[in-house]
């Protein structure tokens, strides 16, 4: 007589699915923790709906910036639509991660004049109402970001040389800070 086949549930073809399920389960939870981690201070700085804006807004515009005279405004002298700009994504990706700044250096108590303040990148989408200002100030070796309608700035550590040729590259119409 032949033997029945085995009826248990849990063949090892089995347990290795379920071990394969469970270490990609672990993996994934490892990587967005992770990723959490890379961006958890520029979350705080810019709040969740400016840092989605200028990670995922489909408009953005470079704006050259130049002092009124008048207190705390500046105005736009010339615009530029670079939301296809070459390295746009590679920026918007640094703009939103803590490794791009040095936040020891995170002027908490204040603005910088705004004579400082030379150019701003802007986030919008037509869709949703609302915009994110990013102005910038990209003069010597340190330059500096702040947003606007939140509290202080952050140095751009390695992520301003960068972001200065970038303005330069992608736009040359403006110039560079040592230009003016």
């Amino acid at each position: 007589m032949a033997s029945a086949p085995p009826t248990s549930a849990f063949r090892p073809g089995s347990l290795i699915v379920v071990a394969i399920l469970l270490l990609g389960t672990v993996a994934a939870l490892a990587a967005i923790s992770y990723q959490r981690m890379q961006t958890r201070r520029c979350l705080n700085f810019y709040g969740t709906a400016a840092a989605r804006r200028v990670a995922k807004a489909p408009r953005v515009e470079l704006w050259r910036l130049t002092p009124t005279g008048r207190p705390g405004r500046l105005v736009a002298t010339s615009r530029h639509d670079v939301s296809a700009a070459k390295g746009i994504v590679h920026l918007r990706r640094g703009l939103v991660e803590d490794a791009g700044f040095r936040w020891d250096e995170v002027g908490a108590a204040g603005r910088l004049p705004e004579e400082s303040w030379n150019y701003a990148l802007v986030f919008s989408d037509p869709t949703v109402d609302g915009r994110t200002i990013v102005v910038l100030d990209l003069e010597g070796n340190e330059g500096w970001l702040a947003v606007q309608g939140r509290p202080g700035r952050a140095a751009l550590g390695r992520l301003g040389r960068g972001l200065a040729e970038w303005v330069a590259a992608t736009v040359p119409s403006v110039g560079t800070p040592e230009s003016r």
